[in-house]
C-alpha cells in the first residue's frame, strides 16, 4: 500500500451463514460440514477503494445495504470471507451504541480501558482525561457505571474518547444523531478541528446534506456493493434521485392539498424531545398560475434544550407529484443564520416558474453547518400550479421550467 493511503479495500467480500435453529449449528458441526444446515447472506460483495490521508469520506445507503459491515472490516471487528482491507494509522471508531464499552466498568475506568486498547500509555491517558471528562459533560456519572447511562451520555463519553486520542483515522457511524443540540454543535466542531488536522475521516450517515457539506467524496452502497463512488456532490445528488424514483414506485402520491397530515413528519428524532420542533406550515395562495408569487409560513417552537445553543437555519425542499426533487431553499446558503428569538419566518417567491403540477412542501430546522437537522417535516403543505391553453387548446407549458420570456419578430 502507497504511503498516501490510509485504507485500502481490494476485493472484499463478506458472507454470513444464517441458521434457522440453534440446534443446526450443532447439526452442521456433527457431520463435519458434509450436511448444510444453513442459508448464506453475503453482505459485501467484491467491494474495492482507496481513501488517502487527510481525505473526509462519507459512506451512505439504505439500511442493510453493508455500510456497518465494512466499518467493522476496516476497525478488525470482523474478519473478511474474500479480499483484503489494508490500514495505515490508528483508527478511533465510534460505531453502534455501547461498543466496546464493558457495561460493568465506570466511565471511569472505561476511558482508561479505551485508551489502552488505543495503544495509550497510562500516563497518556492521565494528560488527556480532563479535557475527555470536560467534552463528555457528564458530571458526576463519569464514576457509575455505563450500564445506567441514557443514550445521551453514553454516546457523549464515547465520542469524546474517540476524538482525543490524537487518531488517524476517525471512523463515526450515525453516532452524532442520537446527542443533544449542544453536543451535536460541538461534536461538529470537533471533527472539523481535526480534518483540518490531518485526520482522515469516515463520516456514516443517512443525512445527505451532513454528508454532502462535510465529507469532499462518497461512497454509495446498496446490496453490497458500490453503486457510485466520487465527488460527494455527484454521488449524493445520485443517490437521493435513485431514492425519489423508488418512493415513487413504491407509493403513488395521492394528491390530497387540503389536508397534509402531520403524521407524515420523519421520525429522525422520534423517541426524545426536539430542541427546536416546525409546530406549522402554510401556503399563502395553494392554487396559483405560472409565474405568480407564492409565500411560505413557518412557525417554530424552542424547548428547553435549546437554550444553550440558538443558532439554525430553516431548509425548504419543494417535490413534484412525481417525487421529484424540484427546489431547494436554505436560510444558511443565503447567509442567513437564525436565533431563538426568531419564531416565525416566511419563504417569499415574487415570480415562480414552476410548471404546472402539484407540488409537496418538506422543511427541516439544521444547524449553522448545515449537517443535521434539528427536526424535520416532510409533506407539511402542498400548492398546485394550474394548467393554462392557448386558444387552440395546446398547453402553454411543457419541459422543465417555465420562463418567462418575450418573442421578437
Amino acid at each position: 500500500m502507497r504511503s498516501d493511503i490510509a485504507i485500502a479495500v481490494k476485493n472484499l467480500t463478506k458472507t454470513y451463514r444464517i441458521f434457522g435453529h440453534p440446534g443446526d449449528r450443532i447439526k452442521q458441526a456433527l457431520t463435519f460440514g458434509r450436511m448444510r444446515f444453513h442459508q448464506e447472506f453475503t453482505a459485501l460483495r467484491d467491494i474495492s477503494f482507496e481513501i488517502k490521508k487527510g481525505e473526509t469520506v462519507g459512506i451512505i445507503g439504505r439500511n442493510g445495504s453493508g455500510k456497518s459491515t465494512l466499518l467493522q472490516l476496516i476497525c478488525g471487528i470482523l474478519k473478511p470471507t474474500s479480499g483484503s482491507v489494508e490500514v495505515n494509522g490508528r483508527i478511533s471508531a465510534l460505531l453502534e451504541l455501547g461498543a466496546g464499552f464493558n457495561p460493568e466498568f465506570t466511565g471511569r475506568e472505561n476511558v482508561y480501558f479505551q485508551g489502552a486498547v488505543m495503544g495509550l500509555t497510562k500516563a497518556e491517558i492521565d494528560e488527556r482525561f480532563d479535557e475527555i471528562i470536560i467534552f463528555a459533560d457528564i458530571g458526576e456519572f463519569i464514576d457509575q457505571p455505563v450500564r445506567i447511562y441514557s443514550s445521551g451520555m453514553f454516546v457523549r463519553l464515547a465520542f469524546a474518547v474517540a476524538v482525543n486520542v490524537d487518531p488517524d483515522i476517525l471512523i463515526v457511524d450515525e453516532a452524532l444523531a442520537v446527542g443533544d443540540m449542544e453536543f451535536q454543535e460541538r461534536s461538529i466542531s470537533r471533527m472539523k478541528s481535526l480534518q483540518s488536522n490531518g485526520t482522515t475521516i469516515l463520516l456514516v450517515s443517512h443525512s445527505i446534506p451532513a454528508v454532502r457539506n462535510f465529507c469532499r467524496h462518497a461512497i454509495w452502497l446498496d446490496g453490497g456493493g458500490v453503486m457510485q463512488s466520487g465527488e460527494a456532490d455527484q454521488v449524493c445528488f445520485a443517490y437521493q434521485e435513485h431514492i425519489d424514483q423508488d418512493l415513487h414506485r413504491k407509493e403513488r402520491i395521492r394528491v390530497d392539498s387540503s389536508s397534509p397530515s402531520r403524521e407524515n413528519r420523519s421520525s429522525h428524532q422520534s423517541g426524545r424531545e426536539k430542541s427546536i420542533t416546525i409546530t406549522a406550515a402554510t401556503v399563502e395562495s395553494q392554487r396559483l398560475h405560472v409565474g405568480a408569487s407564492l409565500t411560505l409560513r413557518f412557525s417554530l417552537y424552542f424547548s428547553e434544550l435549546a437554550r444553550s445553543a440558538t443558532e439554525f437555519g430553516l431548509g425548504i425542499q419543494i417535490h413534484n407529484d412525481k417525487g421529484r426533487l424540484v427546489a431547494v431553499f436554505n436560510t444558511i446558503r443565503d447567509d442567513i443564520v437564525l436565533a431563538e428569538n426568531v419564531q416565525e419566518v416566511s419563504l417569499l417567491l415574487p415570480r415562480t416558474c414552476f410548471l404546472p403540477g402539484h407540488y409537496w412542501i418538506s422543511a427541516n430546522v439544521c444547524d449553522r453547518n448545515v449537517l443535521f437537522a434539528y427536526d424535520e417535516f416532510e409533506r407539511c403543505s402542498s400548492f398546485e400550479v394550474l394548467s393554462e391553453f392557448n386558444q387552440m387548446g395546446i398547453p402553454r407549458w411543457e419541459g422543465e421550467v417555465a420562463c418567462e420570456h418575450t418573442w421578437v419578430w
